[in-house]
């Protein structure tokens, strides 16, 4: 019935790719370059920098923040973030030696609890790495006001919420620096793919050359990073810093451009679902939905069994449907594995992130009109919960 993520290109993408193909220039060059200044214009950001992926938008930001003269964060630094997100919010954290410390998220909006956070700050905190959830902008109006008094840098993760806005003011633009991603399931899709912004040139420096190998073969003569020589010999292969090759492909470029242009149509077909899923989910007894901040872009829908109901038998009856549905997102990552091996702590019993790992489940939108798919599964969703 309905599928978690579907294409949302045309002809126009496909003969992007034939005009990259022709071009014969596979790796990153011109396409990616005009994509980066249509992506900074498109949000109001001074850069723009595109990377292989989400994750890899995520590690730039840190890497670049890391090695930065003027915004001040090291090893053993502590971050807050929200206890329910992606995995690859918080490895660049761990990969970079910070300390990360886990704060409950709010049961209503699935973002950063705001008064938890205030709670969690201590004279060893530096920095807030706050998630946009699912599509949904976080109070940015509070979360700034925070973060100024306490003289927090701020970075959003951004990547499911390409196109929310709060306040007129696009998300992932409130931060010293917000990600973006690019992948299938996404808002745009460039196969794979990643957006930094940022309004701050030598962290876009610092991306720049972290982004291919550290080197020096990108920068401008004139940077904030390194003195360059007029030896274009000696600068090809110059490292000045501990980069990676986090490059995208020509392709992802051109097709980027054209999914941009397309952005505004995609993400209001989104609101109109969300407006079908509203409509029919908010009535359901013993269920919660998310609680809209600001203009959210809807990545999917989540549901939060507050009942007692048993998830698995939803999840089984959803999926007998053919409706697609996964966890909210990776529910409390504290209770990965993976966290015995990072530095953390974790602020208070992060109650309302367990609730939502042990009872949460979402669907997935799409730019298209699923209006009818939503009130079936409604429908099917009512009759479990209520009948």
């Amino acid at each position: 019935m309905l599928p978690l993520a579907t294409s949302s290109w045309d002809q126009e993408e496909y003969e992007s790719i034939q005009r990259v193909i022709e071009s014969n220039r596979f790796t990153m060059g011109p396409e990616v370059e005009a994509f980066e200044s249509d992506f900074a214009k498109f949000f109001g950001s001074n850069y723009a920098v595109m990377s292989n992926s989400g994750s890899s938008a995520n590690l730039l930001a840190i890497a670049a923040l890391i090695h930065s003269k003027r915004h001040h964060i090291s090893v053993g630094d502590e971050v807050i973030v929200p206890a329910v997100s992606w995995s690859t919010t918080y490895y660049p954290l761990h990969q970079y030696g910070l300390k990360m410390k886990f704060v409950d998220i709010d049961r209503d909006t699935l973002n950063l609890d705001l008064d938890e956070l205030e709670r969690a700050i201590t004279d060893k905190t530096k920095m807030v790495f706050a998630v946009n959830l699912l599509g949904n902008p976080i109070n940015f109006e509070r979360l700034q006001e925070i973060c100024q008094n306490n003289s927090l840098i701020l970075v959003e993760d951004n990547c499911e919420s390409m196109g929310a806005k709060f306040e007129k003011r696009y998300a992932g633009t409130f931060g010293v620096a917000g990600t973006f991603s690019s992948f299938f399931s996404h808002h745009i899709s460039t196969m794979e793919g990643g957006i930094t912004v940022t309004d701050c040139e030598e962290l876009y420096q610092l991306m720049i050359s972290m982004r291919a190998h550290g080197w020096t073969r990108g920068l401008p003569k004139d940077n904030l990073i390194t003195t360059k020589s007029d030896d274009e010999f000696m600068e090809s292969f110059r490292f000045i810093l501990p980069g990676y090759n986090l490059r995208p492909l020509e392709m992802s470029g051109a097709i980027g451009q054209s999914q941009l242009r397309k952005l505004d149509n995609i993400v209001e077909g989104r609101r109109r679902n969300a407006r079908a899923f509203q409509s029919c989910f908010s009535g359901i007894n013993g269920l919660r939905i998310q609680k809209e901040v600001g203009e959210s872009s809807w990545f999917g829908f989540s549901m939060i069994i507050e009942n007692g109901a048993n998830r698995a038998e939803l999840v089984s009856l959803l999926k007998g449907a053919g409706v697609e549905v996964r966890p909210i997102v990776a529910g409390n990552f504290v209770r990965n594995p993976v966290i015995e091996i990072m530095d953390h702590e974790k602020h208070g019993n992060l109650e309302v992130a367990d609730h939502a790992h042990d009872n949460g489940l979402f669907f997935g939108n799409h730019h298209y009109d699923i209006s009818a798919d939503i009130e079936k599964i409604s429908e099917l969703v009512r009759e479990f919960m209520e009948g």
